[in-house]
């Protein structure tokens, strides 16, 4: 939420700052404590843009939080010359230790960076969405030309081999919460996958060590950060640490658009 001076309460705060955008937010990150905000840097994922979490970002700031977009080409390089994209904006939010959003490859980006250094201070991390144990589409693609320049050298490391990156990295070694989709309009990635799926990656594979708490929602991968859904429960992790198991849809609903009509 929203830091405030002591003693004052300022309810139209979290609405000010949905409706007036990420420049006010921003400047409240840097802000002296106790007013500052709480920072979420988002990460997004293989073949996207910032732009894709762009949803995300203006609820969080309507909840209250400030946003930091970080662009990297994922496409360009592979995953361990990709990590030092993330130096600006880890560093965005100021001296206080960030959240981090992360989607798809993003969260394998965010824990490679982590092993790289082990002394930064991250907040909490909420990962949607991740191939935190591979997924075999990757395997299946290795090979097809027209697969590998879609997915670029980073998302061919995203494999469920020993030689891939989710098997090399350890456990998380911050306070984190996993946010799996379930609904595929991919049979044939369905195929490829074992179990539940999103499409891209099986429910199964998106757990990972150290992990705080692991939810599952009925949401497709490529949309997966823009469903109510998972943007209440995203909110309610960064705020609480943990999600929410009672929260029903129609609440989820209520409740993002609340933040920018109350």
């Amino acid at each position: 939420m929203t830091r405030c001076p002591a003693g004052l309460a300022l309810p139209g705060l979290r609405t000010a700052l949905g409706r007036l955008g990420a420049g006010l937010a921003l400047a409240l990150c840097l802000w002296p404590a106790p007013l500052r905000a709480d920072c979420v840097v988002l990460i997004h994922g293989a073949g996207r843009s910032p732009a894709s979490l762009s949803i995300m970002a203006s609820t969080l700031r309507g909840a209250g939080f400030c946003t930091v977009m970080a662009d990297y080409p994922s496409r360009a390089a592979p995953l361990e010359a990709l990590t030092g994209q993330l130096d600006a904006a880890l560093r965005g939010c100021g001296p206080r230790p960030p959240h981090v959003v992360t989607h798809s490859m993003g969260a394998i980006l965010l824990r490679l960076w982590l092993e790289r250094h082990p002394t930064a201070e991250i907040d909490r991390v909420v990962m949607l969405a991740p191939p935190n144990r591979g997924s075999a589409l990757v395997d299946a693609g290795r090979g097809h030309a027209l697969f590998e320049s879609l997915l670029g050298p980073a998302g061919m490391q995203l494999g469920t081999g020993a030689a891939d990156w989710p098997a090399r990295l350890g456990p998380v070694p911050v306070e984190t919460g996993v946010i799996a989709g379930s609904l595929s309009f991919s049979p044939l990635g369905s195929a490829l996958l074992a179990g539940p799926d999103d499409g891209k990656v099986a429910v199964a594979a998106t757990g990972v060590a150290g992990m705080t708490d692991h939810l599952v929602l009925r949401a497709t991968h490529t949309f997966l950060m823009n469903d109510p859904e998972v943007i209440a429960q995203t909110v309610a992790f960064l705020r609480t640490g943990r999600f929410r198991r009672d929260l029903t849809r129609s609440q989820a609903l209520a409740e993002v658009t609340g933040y920018f009509l109350d």
